[in-house]
C-alpha cells in the first residue's frame, strides 16, 4: 500500500468505527484473499472494540461452506471467487460471530485471486466483496492489477471505501 493509501485507509476505518459506534452497530468480518488485513486495519482504530465482533479468516474453500455457511454446490459450480460466495460469506460471517445470541448488524467479506496464479477459471486480480447490512447484501467486482500483496492491500482500501459509503447511504 502507498503511503498515502495507507493513511487513507487509516481515515476511513476511523470514520466507520466512529458511525458504527453512533449507530450502535456491530460488525463481523469473512476474509480470504485478504487474510485478515481487512480486520486488522478495522482494529487498528481506537474504541473499535466496542463495534468489532471479530473475524474469520477462511481461506481454505471447504471452511467458506464449514464455517460460513457458503453453499456446497455453488463453490463447487463456481469455485471461492464469485459474487455469490461473497455474499453468503458476508451473511453467515454476520450470523457465526452472533455475540450474546444477537448477530453482527454488518457482515463484510472478500474472495478472490491475489495471485501469483489464477484460481477456479479466474484471472489474478479478480476480487468479489461481500457486504450485508441487515438483510440487505450486495456485492461488488473489482479488477485489480499488481503483485499479490499490492492486490491485497488494495482490496481493504476498496473494502473500506465501499462499506462507508453503504453506511453513509443507510443514515440508519
Amino acid at each position: 500500500m502507498s503511503s498515502q493509501q495507507a493513511l487513507d485507509a487509516a481515515a476511513l476505518s476511523a470514520r466507520i468505527i466512529g458511525l458504527l459506534t453512533a449507530r450502535h452497530q456491530t460488525i463481523a468480518v469473512a476474509e480470504s484473499l485478504t487474510g485478515g488485513l481487512l480486520v486488522a486495519e478495522l482494529i487498528r482504530t481506537p474504541g473499535a472494540s466496542a463495534v468489532v465482533s471479530g473475524g474469520v479468516v477462511a481461506y481454505n474453500t471447504e471452511l467458506k461452506h464449514t464455517v460460513l455457511g457458503v453453499n456446497a454446490e455453488i463453490l463447487a459450480l463456481h469455485g471461492a471467487v464469485h459474487p455469490d460466495v461473497a455474499a453468503q460469506m458476508a451473511v453467515g460471517v454476520r450470523l457465526h460471530l452472533a455475540v450474546a445470541g444477537l448477530p453482527a448488524h454488518i457482515g463484510i467479506s472478500t474472495t478472490g485471486v491475489a495471485g501469483p496464479d489464477p484460481q477456479d477459471g479466474q484471472a489474478v486480480g479478480t476480487v468479489y466483496l461481500g457486504f450485508a447490512i441487515g438483510s440487505d447484501v450486495r456485492t461488488r467486482h473489482l479488477q485489480l492489477s499488481g503483485g499479490r500483496e499490492a492486490i491485497r492491500e488494495a482490496v481493504v482500501y476498496e473494502s473500506l471505501r465501499e462499506l462507508e459509503a453503504l453506511l453513509l447511504q443507510s443514515r440508519e
